[in-house]
C-alpha cells in the first residue's frame, strides 16, 4: 500500500515554530484550512501573551486587589484549564508562578465565569502562560480542522508540544519521536497530546511555585493527555514533582501518563497505555 499523502505548513507564532500535518485532504484545501488555524494561533497570542502591553493577560497584571476585568471567552477558558491543573497536580504547575519572583506571596485571585470577569483578590496577578498557551492553541487548531473536516492531522509548536488527531490512512498512527525527529524512542500517536519538559529548555535550575525555592527533580518529563493544554502543563508540573507525587497526580487522573528519563532509562507513572512504538 503506498503512502498516504502528508500536507505539511509552516508558521511563526508565540515564538515558536507551529507545524500543520494534514492526511487525508485535497492539498489547496489543506492549506486553506492549515492558513485558518495560524490565523487563530495568531488571535490567541494577542489575547494569551504577556509581552503584548493590549493582551487581557496584560490588563489583568494592572488589577488592583478587589478590580475585576472581563474577559474574552478564549482568555476564561484558558485561565480555567489553568486553574484546574493547578488544583490537580497540587500546585506543581502554577500560571502565577512568576509572580513569586516580584512578591513575597502568591496573588489570590478568583474567576467569575457567570460575568466572564476574573477578580484580583490579593497581589499582582503576573500570569505567564507560556507552559500551558501553546497546548492551549494546539487544543483550539485542532476543533477549528475538525470543524474544517480535516480530522486526520498532527499539530506540533516547538517540538515540544504535539497533538495528533485520527491517524493517517494504512497506518497506526503519527510515527514522533520523544525529543526530535531523529529520537530513538519513538511512538504511533492517535487522538493524544504529547509534551515534554527538560533541562535544555529550562535550565538547570527549576522554579517550584509550591515554594518558591529552586528544585530539581527530573531531567526530562514527556508526559501524555487527551489535551495538549493538559499535557503541557502535566509536563511542567512533573519536573518539580517526585515519582510518588506523580503517581498520586495521575492515580486520580487515568487519562494521563508521565514518561521519566533518568540515565536514559525511561519510567512510567501513569494509568494511560503507553501508544505501541513505532518502527
Amino acid at each position: 500500500m503506498s503512502e498516504p499523502e502528508i500536507h505539511i505548513f509552516n508558521h511563526h507564532a508565540m515564538a515558536t515554530q507551529f507545524q500543520v500535518r494534514i492526511a487525508r485532504a485535497e492539498k489547496t484545501y489543506a492549506a486553506q484550512t492549515a492558513q485558518a488555524a495560524f490565523a487563530l494561533a495568531d488571535e490567541l497570542e494577542a489575547q494569551l501573551s504577556r509581552f503584548r502591553a493590549n493582551s487581557e493577560i496584560s490588563q489583568i497584571a494592572r488589577l488592583l486587589p478587589g478590580e475585576k476585568l472581563r474577559l474574552c471567552e478564549p482568555v476564561l477558558a484558558c485561565l480555567t484549564i489553568a486553574r484546574r491543573m493547578e488544583f490537580a497536580t497540587r500546585g506543581a504547575f502554577s500560571a502565577t508562578a512568576a509572580a513569586l519572583k516580584n512578591q513575597p506571596a502568591k496573588p489570590s485571585w478568583v474567576l467569575v465565569p457567570a460575568e466572564f470577569s476574573i477578580r484580583c483578590d490579593s497581589g499582582r496577578l503576573e500570569f505567564d502562560l507560556g507552559a500551558i498557551g501553546k497546548g492551549f492553541a494546539l487544543d483550539r487548531m485542532a476543533e477549528l480542522l475538525r470543524e474544517w473536516e480535516c480530522r486526520s492531522f498532527l499539530l506540533v509548536a516547538g517540538g515540544s508540544s504535539i497533538l495528533a488527531g485520527e491517524a493517517p490512512a494504512g497506518t497506526a498512527g503519527w510515527d514522533c519521536g520523544l525529543g526530535d525527529d531523529s529520537s530513538a524512542r519513538r511512538h504511533w500517536l492517535a487522538n493524544v497530546s504529547l509534551s515534554g519538559s527538560g533541562l535544555a529548555v529550562k535550565g538547570a535550575h527549576i522554579f517550584d511555585p509550591r515554594t518558591g525555592q529552586s528544585a530539581r527533580r527530573q531531567n526530562r518529563v514527556w508526559a501524555l493527555a487527551s489535551t495538549a493544554a493538559e499535557s503541557d502543563a502535566l509536563s511542567t508540573a512533573a519536573m518539580v514533582l517526585d515519582e510518588i507525587e506523580i503517581t498520586g497526580v495521575t492515580g486520580k487522573n487515568p487519562d494521563w501518563l508521565v514518561l521519566l528519563n533518568e540515565d536514559k532509562e525511561w519510567r512510567q507513572l501513569g494509568g494511560r497505555a503507553v501508544p505501541p512504538t513505532a518502527g
